[in-house]
């Protein structure tokens, strides 16, 4: 089950495990321009050196965020602490150029609301994200400001969310209310499975 606790057994080769999921890709032209959508849902179990492994799709799509118009790829994924709830928020490079339009959105709303806006606490949750780079096959290393703040052990949980997507420990992830996380609890406890059975062979 997701909401264990379970030591990897993957000590072999690069020891991670990833599954599949689907991202779609939109836009172009230079990086500030560049968009990316994550769909579906991934899992990796820690693997040797304490890396994690990116799913496939969203390598892919994290790559295409990080090109430029001269053709250039930086491989480096974007994270910071979820502001309410116990995860991370991932996205790609291109999105950064999208934050000061999204901050001005949504001051605009919360006026139209007559609600409290700080402007200096969003942003330095907005801006307040670290680059972190990651190989060829996916591979990476969770600072730990994130493992700490994630409360990350052995296991990740990757759920797909438009512009971003959100990084879980299982464990966590299952003392969320089922009523608003059922179809995630669900997929990390089918993908859990199926990561320790391949990794069990």
């Amino acid at each position: 089950m997701c909401g264990r606790s379970i030591r990897s057994p993957l000590r072999r080769s690069e020891g991670a495990f990833a599954i599949p999921v689907s991202a779609t890709l939109g836009g172009g032209g230079d990086l500030e321009g560049r968009r990316v959508r994550f769909n579906g849902q991934g899992f990796s179990l820690k693997g040797e050196k304490d890396r994690f492994v990116l799913p496939p799709d969203f390598r892919k799509a994290l790559r295409e965020s990080g090109t430029d118009e001269t053709g250039a790829v930086r491989k480096e994924l974007c994270l910071q602490l979820h502001p309410d709830f116990p995860c991370l928020i991932a996205f790609g490079l291109g999105r950064e150029a999208e934050l000061d339009d999204l901050l001005d959105r949504e001051e605009e709303n919360a006026l139209r609301r007559g609600a409290p806006f700080n402007r200096q606490v969003r942003s330095s949750q907005l801006f307040g994200f670290l680059k972190v780079p990651f190989d060829d096959s996916g591979r990476f290393v969770l600072p730990p400001r994130f493992v700490k703040g994630a409360q990350i052990a052995e296991q990740l949980y990757f759920q797909g969310a438009g512009a971003e997507f959100l990084i879980f420990n299982p464990a966590e992830l299952m003392k969320l209310p089922e009523a608003d996380w059922r179809h995630a609890q669900l997929a990390c406890e089918d993908l859990a499975e199926q990561a320790l059975a391949k990794a069990k062979k």
